[in-house]
């Protein structure tokens, strides 16, 4: 019995000092330093948001239906009233627009839809006189078939361009199994068959096998004159525009270079541990600050580990679990339809931040002072925010876009709360759905096809949203509390709030599973903000350590609430689709 009763004391002595490690262990999870390092970048990309802008659908200058850079130089000033700092533009280069203009068949030409080269030098130099700059799309994966540098290699006689792209050595035998779904056969007289690396009308350029299959001699090494070759060319059409007066690219499937002779399948789009592909990325990370050290490069990796390791200012982080949590997580909104689930973001209240947040984290801690994650306000490729949602659902929204570490990127028209259309609008130019109902034409007032062209209706790149409520700028321009307006206020706060900027130390403080609210706090130096965020209808409470002494907040955006504190734990009731930013002071 005395026994007993001393292991009964051990065991309640083992129990609280594991409880005060635990809470302890909480605590320093939850200690608010303030502290940052400030990623390698421009100075003015420090605490940037940018504005995504899909040419064909901006602004149409000439009337014949498609948007054109002259419209988006006509329209800089509305830009620069949003408080952005820079802009994102999608392909504008010459192409068949077999997809949307990623097909590219000439990287030094403007395709004579949007323009001339000299227009893309009068939006850049306009751009800049307004305090704004200009990132261009550098698809570097692959080009259109119809590129004359295809055209010669797919000839049966040897020339320079044979090997910048992806051959097997005979059309009559199929890659090993592994490759099969990736291969195209029977274009042009050479006797093989060509990599694609998204459509087939884009076949791959040849950077090169990281591991080449010594059975498969048209796997060549990275380091083959020819590949060589091609990847200095690629280098020479980013110093074509920087001279023309960009400011940097974001690049696309910047993961799907090299190869691997272990791809299963698809994976090749984003073959993301492979050290080849980030030595061409470095290298032209390391001539751009030789040559051009004020640009900012940003890419579409989805592995800022990878794409942060000395290659990119930035990634975007919109791929794969996580960032779907957020956003898109049923089947209906996701690019490829087979997501279950429900979505953070969304009044029902069932979706899961912890799940994003695990994600996040993995990625943010080893790499927020090599670069910075890009959580992205809608995309081209993705369906818009304003799918099934209110200006009350996307106002949170970007209260958590515009707060969260990292560069924040706003898709054209989310400002207003443009909706998604119906899976039955037109499908053009490789837009298949979800992505062919966020690519409609910008809404800039209630008049003939919103503002957008003169054209006639039927000569529209995309037909316009034709709900008798659609928003548009020139009435949201005129009501304070509009969400274009609310918009403005959030990304004011971002430049003028120090917590707040894309390097500040970000700290999660309630992020449960399948629980709201999510809270998080913001620091730099002394400056702390706390984010508190219900996109639920149900009122919801939390409670978290805040080892921090503050005399009282101020409300910095959306609604106040009361803060409740006991000790180093304080307690918080949010009302339903309720956020609110609060400076501790």
């Amino acid at each position: 019995m005395k026994n007993n009763g001393l292991h009964i004391v051990f065991f309640i002595l083992l129990a609280l000092l594991s409880f005060q490690r635990v809470e302890s262990q909480t605590q320093e999870a939850n200690r608010i330093t303030g502290n940052y390092t400030i990623p390698d970048c421009p100075d003015w990309a420090k605490n940037a948001v940018f504005y995504q802008i899909y040419p064909q659908t901006f602004y149409d200058s000439d009337g014949d239906g498609i948007g054109d850079l002259k419209g988006i130089t006509q329209k800089l000033d509305y830009i620069k009233s949003l408080g952005v700092d820079a802009i994102w533009l999608n392909p504008f280069f010459e192409s068949p627009f077999c997809d949307a203009g990623y097909d590219i068949s000439d990287y030094y030409k403007v395709a004579p839809r949007y323009g001339t080269n000299d227009d893309a030098k009068t939006l850049f130099a306009e751009a800049h006189k307004r305090g704004l700059h200009v990132l261009f799309d550098f698809v570097a994966s692959y080009t259109s078939m119809d590129h004359p540098w295809f055209n010669a290699s797919a000839q049966q006689q040897k020339n320079r361009y044979s090997n910048w792209y992806i051959w097997t050595d005979n059309i009559w035998t199929n890659p090993p199994r592994r490759y099969l779904d990736s291969f195209v056969k029977g274009y042009g007289t050479r006797n093989g068959q060509y990599m694609r690396n998204f459509y087939y009308c884009e076949p791959a350029l040849n950077y090169g096998f990281a591991l080449p299959d010594t059975a498969c001699k048209w796997q060549l090494p990275t380091d083959h004159p020819d590949v060589m070759s091609m990847r200095e060319e690629m280098k020479n059409v980013v110093r074509f525009w920087m001279s023309l007066g960009a400011d940097g690219f974001r690049a696309d499937m910047a993961g799907a270079l090299a190869k691997t002779a272990n791809i299963q399948g698809n994976q090749q789009f984003f073959n993301t541990h492979e050290d080849a592909t980030k030595k061409f990325w470095k290298e032209v990370r390391a001539m751009l600050k030789n040559e051009y050290p004020n640009a900012f490069t940003v890419s579409e990796w989805s592995y800022p580990l990878d794409a942060l390791d000395g290659c990119f200012n930035a990634d975007f982080f919109h791929w794969f679990d996580g960032y779907n949590d957020l956003f898109q997580k049923e089947g209906w909104r996701i690019l490829n339809g087979v997501s279950e689930g429900h979505s953070y973001f969304d009044v029902e209240g069932k979706g899961d931040i912890k799940h994003f947040l695990d994600n996040f984290m993995v990625q943010y801690n080893p790499t927020k002072g090599k670069g910075y994650i890009s959580l992205p306000l809608g995309n081209h490729d993705n369906a818009r925010l304003g799918n099934k949602r209110s200006d009350d659902d996307l106002e949170i929204i970007y209260a958590f876009g515009l707060t969260m570490p990292g560069v924040p990127f706003i898709y054209y028209g989310n400002e207003i709360g443009m909706k998604q259309m119906p899976s039955d609008w037109p499908q053009v130019e490789g837009a298949y759905r979800p992505r062919n109902g966020a690519r409609t034409p910008m809404q800039w007032t209630s008049g003939k096809n919103l503002g957008f062209s003169t054209a006639a209706s039927e000569k529209l790149y995309l037909p316009v949203d034709s709900a008798i409520n659609a928003p548009n700028v020139a009435d949201e321009e005129k009501v304070p509390n509009s969400l274009l307006n609310k918009t403005r206020k959030l990304i004011a706060l971002k430049h003028t709030e120090p917590a707040l900027a894309n390097y500040a130390e970000f700290i999660p403080l309630f992020a449960q599973s399948k629980t709201y609210p999510f809270v998080y706090a913001r620091a730099n130096n002394k400056d702390v903000v706390l984010v508190i965020l219900n996109p639920s209808g149900k009122e919801a409470t939390a409670s978290f350590d805040l080892p921090l002494k503050y005399v009282k907040t101020s409300v910095l955006a959306g609604k106040a609430l009361k803060l409740q504190k006991k000790d180093n734990t304080v307690t918080v009731t949010v009302p339903g689709q309720t956020y609110s930013i609060l400076k501790l002071l």
